[in-house]
């Protein structure tokens, strides 16, 4: 991986390591579907203005309709399973949780994509996963059906993550490929019209007893626009560039920064806990990142 798409990756980590925390003080005042709903369409939103002004050219090679199919697999659904997941888990569960999406993404590329599974593919996720039970360290909570129910929302939503990864790089890469922006933006339009008819539906049938005030709607704009909108688009650039096993890796690093910004924001303490987590997540990293020729041996030997 080259320097500017690790570059590219850590900062969608940064990014991303936010919205848990955004998710967690708006679901439980609006709502699920109402979160997920602002979310897409927010990024829509801002998508259209900056895409706008950049005056690109609005050229989708005949892939809006697929684009947006795809959107409701990458962002509609998990937005909404992620919603559900925030009205019950502290954001650090589900940070956790969403860590498996490059488990999902490896499992699912050599099931039903042909990617050859490696033992240091797989040793790798593993030890990422551990290494971010360690990071997080969230603390314990009681094992019930609300965690059961959170847990598998989160699972769901890592499933669609690494069946999209594969389907992006085989529908948008084809025929010379689709502008990263447009990627998003035609993502964004279809998880907003998913969403839009659920979300009709749930502000008739059982609207939320309040609307927020100015820090629900701070973070309504934070999820919208920086972690939904902007980070899509350098997700299909680093996906384009990497392929989506490589990509679903930023996950690993969404816990630590979660940890900084805790750190840095909220004044919550650091431990010895952190400096073992980060060290497993970045041997984990290294393992699946790796090229596929360079084995263990000959680095150490160098």
């Amino acid at each position: 991986m080259n320097p500017v798409d690790l570059f590219r990756l850590l900062s969608l980590a940064a990014i991303w390591g936010a919205s848990f925390l955004f998710m967690r003080i708006i679901a439980p005042v609006i709502g699920t579907i109402p979160t997920a709903f602002f979310r897409v369409s927010i990024a829509a939103a801002g998508l259209l203005v900056i895409l706008g002004l950049m005056r690109i050219n609005w050229d989708f090679k005949g892939k809006l309709k697929t684009v947006m199919l795809l959107g409701v697999i990458n962002s509609g659904i998990p937005a909404t399973l992620y919603s559900v997941a925030a009205q019950v888990l502290p954001a650090g569960y589900s940070a956790i949780f969403n860590a498996t999406t490059p488990l999902m993404g490896v499992l699912i590329g050599g099931l039903f994509f042909h990617e050859k599974l490696t033992a240091a593919k797989l040793g790798g996720v593993f030890l990422g996963l551990f290494g971010v039970g360690v990071l997080t360290r969230a603390g314990p909570v009681a094992f019930d059906l609300q965690l059961l129910m959170g847990a598998v929302a989160c699972l769901l939503a890592t499933t669609c993550y690494g069946f999209a990864g594969f389907l992006a790089r085989r529908w948008l890469d084809q025929a010379g490929g689709l502008d990263s922006r447009l990627s998003a933006l035609g993502s964004m339009l279809g998880a907003t019209l998913f969403l839009l008819p659920l979300f009709g539906y749930s502000v008739i049938t059982q609207p939320p007893a309040s609307w927020g005030g100015l820090n629900v709607w701070l973070s309504l704009l934070g999820l919208g626009l920086m972690c939904t909108a902007f980070a899509y688009i350098i997700y299909f650039r680093l996906l384009s560039s990497v392929g989506p096993v490589k990509s679903m890796t930023t996950t690993f690093l969404i816990p630590p920064f979660g940890v900084l910004w805790g750190a840095m924001f909220l004044g919550e303490p650091l431990s010895m806990a952190h400096i073992y987590g980060g060290v497993l997540i970045a041997v984990a990293l290294w393992l699946v990142l790796k090229p596929a020729g360079v084995k263990v041996a000959e680095v150490i030997a160098k």
